[in-house]
């Protein structure tokens, strides 16, 4: 599938890695629906490079709908990229007590439910449109994280949300296959993102210090890159790619 003129939406899309996401499919001329609860800074992003805002809780049926419509009203809708997550830190017993059972619920119902949402709804607009010479008819790209796998301390609810994406991946791709439509996840490491900004700085430092080569924390830039490969590559699908600069030594 290629990129220009073709209509994408994109959650989280007014920073971190969405506004990252965005700022790429511009530039290869694609039709862009923001979709975040950022407004100011959603607005801003989608005047700069005159694409789309809308405010949406990617938990709502009725805010994801709202956002699908949108795009619709751009042309056929050939891409998600979910970007929209939260991450907040907390140990499953500390200090003050139990792990709030309502952090847990809002962690899996932003990141994982939020998710599926936007995927049912997403799906359900592209299996209605001409297909491509290839018979592809969208693409769906979702965020992980690393953390789905090597979850840190004070990352329960984060790590299970993030595994819950890993797992669905692979269903989702088989589910749609009939319909030409491609399920793809992507597995972040430590980026610089206002997400990571917001964990306590001990998690910050113990994650950054796991970073073997490069030496750095990733960048939106980064994920984007990737991203664009999954896009134009229809080979790509059913499969989550790990994007953290880890070497992982073989088991003993």
């Amino acid at each position: 599938m290629q990129i220009a003129d073709k209509v994408f939406v994109v959650t989280g899309g007014a920073s971190g890695l969405g506004a990252g996401t965005v700022r790429m499919l511009s530039e290869h001329g694609a039709h862009i629906v923001l979709a975040d609860l950022q407004d100011e800074a959603g607005r801003v992003l989608a005047q700069e490079l005159g694409q789309h805002y809308v405010h949406c809780d990617v938990t709502r049926e009725d805010d994801a709908q709202a956002a699908i419509a949108a795009a619709l009203e751009l042309g056929p809708l050939a891409g998600l990229v979910n970007c929209a997550g939260i991450a907040p830190a907390a140990r499953t017993v500390g200090r003050n007590g139990p792990h709030t059972l309502d952090m847990f619920q809002k962690v899996i119902a932003v990141n994982l439910i939020g998710t599926f949402n936007m995927i049912r709804l997403a799906a359900a607009a592209m299996a209605l449109n001409t297909p491509e010479t290839t018979g592809e008819r969208g693409v769906l790209i979702n965020t992980a994280s690393v953390a789905a796998y090597d979850g840190q301390i004070g990352q329960a609810a984060y790590a299970a949300s993030k595994a819950g994406i890993v797992g669905l991946t692979l269903p989702v791709a088989r589910d749609l296959a009939r319909d030409g439509i491609r399920c793809m996840t992507i597995a972040p490491g430590i980026f610089a993102t206002p997400m990571m900004a917001g964990m306590p700085q001990e998690v910050q430092d113990s994650l950054a210090a796991s970073i073997p080569f490069p030496p750095r924390l990733g960048r939106p830039e980064d994920y984007a890159r990737l991203v664009h490969q999954i896009i134009v590559n229809d080979m790509l699908n059913g499969e989550t790619i790990r994007l953290d600069g880890a070497i992982r030594m073989p088991p003993k």
